[in-house]
């Protein structure tokens, strides 16, 4: 009996490390972006990484996406283990988010869930997570295999919640009442605060040379179309000069308490 007992407690033991090593290793130098999975181009996981650790710095709130070809357990626990293991966020605001991003190959479905942490979870609520930033925001681009466009949008709608540029409901009303009159902001905008100032000689810090074009604009000239808090983005200060400087300094210790939610295509 004793050594029946025994052999069940090494079974159990031997499937949890199994499990655990599903979980990659934080990375190391760390990033805010971890494509495994190699779908992004170097400018588009550039763009994302950048405009995350600007996020972060000015915030504190870091947001972590992880691209992953296979799973051997709940894309939901992966979530929740890896932001957990890496400790995403801070340890006293617990105000991290973790977006695991599986793309459909072959005849295996596409796969999304964004976690957050306890910090977030009354910011971003998981009606608000499944309903408008998974299924509204990131699957419809999916689809399209648009996964820079995808993780653009959705990241975009959980960086204003997680900063109050706007609660959930407002964020709801918003895109209900978003139209096409967009598209001719963003052309106004676009003409009067970039293509003028770069004509003109002006040196603005967002557009200096070598740098990407604001993450915003750059969506709307891939034709994005999402909705009314589309231009919202850099609405934060970039941090003055440090911004695309230094790298992503590391994980502050944050914690997940089951808050998120998914979906498939």
């Amino acid at each position: 009996m004793k050594q029946f007992i025994a052999i069940i407690f090494f079974l159990t033991g031997s499937l949890l490390n199994l499990q655990a090593q599903t979980i990659p290793e934080p990375p190391d130098p760390p990033k805010l972006v971890n494509d495994y999975s190699n779908i992004l181009n170097a400018n588009e996981e550039n763009n994302l990484e950048s405009y995350l650790v600007a996020f972060a710095r000015e915030t504190s709130t870091q947001i972590v996406v992880v691209i992953i070809d296979e799973l051997e357990t709940s894309i939901s626990d992966f979530a929740f283990k890896l932001g957990e293991k890496w400790g995403v966020g801070q340890g006293e605001k617990n105000n991290g988010a973790v977006i695991i991003l599986k793309p459909k190959k072959g005849n295996e479905r596409g796969q999304v869930f964004v976690a957050t942490g306890y910090g977030l979870e009354h910011l971003i609520p998981d009606a608000i997570a499944n309903r408008d930033i998974v299924d509204g925001e990131m699957i419809p681009h999916f689809k399209k295999d648009d996964y820079y466009g995808g993780l653009a949008a959705g990241i975009q709608v959980i960086m204003d919640l997680a900063s109050e540029e706007y609660t959930a409901s407002e964020y709801q009303e918003r895109a209900k009442k978003s139209s096409g009159g967009g598209s001719a902001f963003f052309l106004l905008f676009l003409l009067f605060f970039v293509i003028i100032p770069l004509l003109s000689g002006r040196r603005r810090r967002a557009y200096s040379p070598g740098r990407s074009l604001p993450f915003w604009i750059a969506m709307g000239m891939m034709g994005s179309n999402r909705s009314s808090h589309s231009g919202s983005f850099g609405n934060f200060s970039l941090g003055g000069g440090s911004f695309g400087s230094g790298g992503f300094g590391g994980f502050g210790g944050g914690s997940f308490g089951g808050g998120g939610a998914g979906g498939s295509w």
